[in-house]
């Protein structure tokens, strides 16, 4: 898995992943994006859809910095050691 990953150019990878990270944080930021969602009474598996907005903005930035944590280990990129 970390050979696959490591042979993915970075560009396009890193980008994929920075947009996917910039519109959880656009959701976030942005209140129009909530309060269009927001005066709806729909009930998605028990839970409002205001309710589901939070869920879904918190995973896609997690799924966005994870993917982009084993991409950059995978490549070597971490500063793991402490250079004195």
């Amino acid at each position: 898995m970390k050979k696959a990953l490591a042979a993915l150019p970075p560009r396009p990878v890193k980008a994929t992943l920075l947009t996917i990270y910039a519109i959880a944080i656009a959701m976030a930021i942005l209140p129009p994006l909530y309060l269009s969602s927001s005066g709806r009474s729909y009930v998605i598996l028990g839970m409002p859809l205001t309710i589901w907005y939070w869920i879904v903005d918190a995973l896609l930035v997690a799924f966005a910095l994870t993917v982009l944590y084993f991409y950059e280990d995978a490549r070597g990129e971490l500063d793991e050691e402490l250079n004195r």
